[in-house]
């Protein structure tokens, strides 16, 4: 049997290693460190927690064992698809790499950059890294990539997944062609297989297990049923779920709860602490520094349930979790290899329990294709539906103590216990009328000097003084004034011009206009007597 002292590595990396209590190493690290010490580049297939990370720090820390970096420009580069997995990769840096002089940067999000410049600028042998973070850092000019002599890719399937590919495409066009690079994945995808004939020269492909299988030590189960109704399907899946970890008793040490959604992932979470059990939730929303804390907690054993989405299912090495629970179907089926993949570890056994609704069937159907063999089916637990309540019974007193809501209620209750009802026809007293007439409030009088401004106001334009006329008015009124003028200057014009004075009939006027047709008043009375004059005309 193989063992690390027989694979050529740096004196100072086995004393790590055998102080890490490791001595025989797994397949595909006794199949890549070889040939990762050549100098070749090594492609490597193997389901997770089959020991990836060591099958490429080991043979780093041993390349780059003579040396030394300059500013800006590290040695080498890890690539993780996740901050958990970027942060795994620095510990297992450190724990093998603590009797050599090599240093380290982490840069994931959640950091401030001025902490990661600081030790970019010194100079790092080993950057490791998620790819969106790198190329803030490069794009800053913070960084050059011009230096890089190994490049390691870890979970490039995840890559895939997550949108990855094109920003790895462009950080290995930054990196020099001569690099040596390490290329690792559980599965092979064919976007992957496209990248890995376009960056990598003559690969050995190291293939220790078939794609996407799961471990042997691990005991599978699948909880299938059918929720009293479409609605409830959400609720009953959450007591299918306690009913689970209940029936698992004390062999269930610590477990990780999967869900599809971010969402969904915190609703669990709150309905387990409800219920009395010790989860947390832990996926891509949350702060850095809560989720360092949660996965801490979670490793040292003060934290049972870990309820997490799948940015937790790549590459966190727990060893000791004893359960799996697949709150939901994975939609993609490569998710649940990784999923149950968290138990299991390092020869040791798990169980992974899937729980499902008829709906899931053809993610059901997807899964049982690709690890090519049928989940066996297992009994949900007796009187799991029984209880499906997110509310725990608990006495009156201690839902009372939790708020003051209940306490207001009994009040309320006994209050209108007390209150007499009123009869349906009875007026209520707001409606009934006043005995007593109000006293008529006269309306208040305008101050003098107020009501003197209003009336000014309301006069019309044309009769209010030069001074208080809007300005536009006094201009048009002077317009119309000049006109008026020009006008009569124009008819003086004309008179002066023609001064001939025109009568009707020319300067002869006729006898008869001129002769008077008045009668006499005599000559309407018939007499005898001659003609006399009128007493009116003496």
């Amino acid at each position: 049997m193989i063992k690390f002292s027989d694979l050529a590595l740096d004196p100072r990396v086995l004393q790590a290693v055998a102080e890490a209590g490791y001595e025989t190493p797994t397949p595909i690290q006794a199949q890549a460190i070889p040939h990762a010490l050549q100098g070749k580049d090594v492609l490597g297939i193997a389901q997770t927690g089959t020991g990836k990370t060591a099958s490429f720090t080991l043979p780093m820390i041993t390349l780059l064992g003579q040396g030394r970096a300059r500013a800006r420009m590290p040695r080498s580069l890890v690539l993780a698809p996740t901050r958990e997995l970027a942060a795994q990769v620095a510990e297992n840096f450190e724990v093998y790499a603590k009797y050599t002089k090599l240093t380290k940067a982490l840069l994931i999000g959640g950091v401030s950059f001025g902490e990661q410049d600081k030790l970019i600028d010194r100079g790092v042998d080993v950057l490791i890294a998620t790819p969106g973070r790198l190329l803030d850092h490069f794009e800053r000019g913070k960084l050059l990539l011009t230096g890089v002599q190994i490049m390691v890719v870890d979970e490039a399937d995840r890559m895939l997944d997550m949108g990855f590919i094109p920003d790895i495409e462009r950080i290995f066009s930054l990196t020099p062609f001569t690099r040596q690079t390490f290329f690792y994945s559980a599965t092979m995808a064919p976007e992957i297989e496209r990248i890995t004939n376009t960056f990598l020269t003559g690969a050995v492909k190291i293939e220790v297990a078939r794609q996407a299988t799961a471990s042997t030590t691990i005991e599978q189960k699948l909880i299938a049923f059918t929720p009293t109704r479409k609605d409830r399907s959400f609720t009953e899946k959450r007591a299918v779920l306690r009913a689970l970890i209940k029936g698992e008793g004390e062999s269930c040490t610590n477990a990780i709860v999967f869900c599809n959604r971010k969402m969904d992932v915190d609703v669990v979470a709150k309905s387990l602490k409800s219920h009395g059990f010790n989860a947390a939730p832990i996926h891509g929303d949350l702060d850095q520094s809560v989720r360092t804390k949660t996965l801490d907690s979670f490793r040292d054993g003060s934290l049972h349930l870990l309820i997490a989405s799948d940015v937790a299912a790549r590459g966190l090495d727990i060893p000791a979790v004893s359960h799996i629970f697949n709150f939901d179907v994975p939609s993609h089926p490569e998710d649940y290899v990784h999923r149950i993949g968290r138990t299991g570890r390092a020869g040791r056994l798990g169980k992974a329990f899937t729980i499902s609704v008829p709906s899931d069937s053809k993610y059901l159907a997807a899964i049982e294709s690709l690890v090519k063999m049928e989940i066996p089916r297992g009994e949900m637990p007796a009187g799991a539906l029984d209880d499906v309540s997110d509310r725990p019974d608990r006495p009156r007193e201690e839902r009372g103590a939790r708020g003051s809501a209940a306490p207001r209620g009994r009040k309320d209750e006994e209050r209108r216990d007390r209150t007499p009802r009123p009869a349906k026809d009875a007026i209520p007293a707001s409606m009934t009328p006043i005995e007593q007439p109000l006293a008529a409030v006269p309306a208040p009088r305008a101050e003098p000097a107020k009501r003197e401004e209003r009336m000014r106001e309301e006069r019309p334009r044309e009769e209010r003084p030069r001074e208080e006329r809007p300005r536009t008015q006094e201009r048009s009124q002077e317009r119309n004034h000049d006109r008026a003028s020009e006008r009569r200057d124009d008819r003086r014009d004309r008179g002066g011009r023609d001064d001939h004075r025109t009568l009707g009939l020319g300067d002869h006027v006729p006898d008869f206009i001129l002769r008077s047709f008045a009668l006499k008043a005599s000559s309407l009375v018939e007499t005898d007597e001659p003609d006399q004059p009128a007493a009116s005309e003496a």
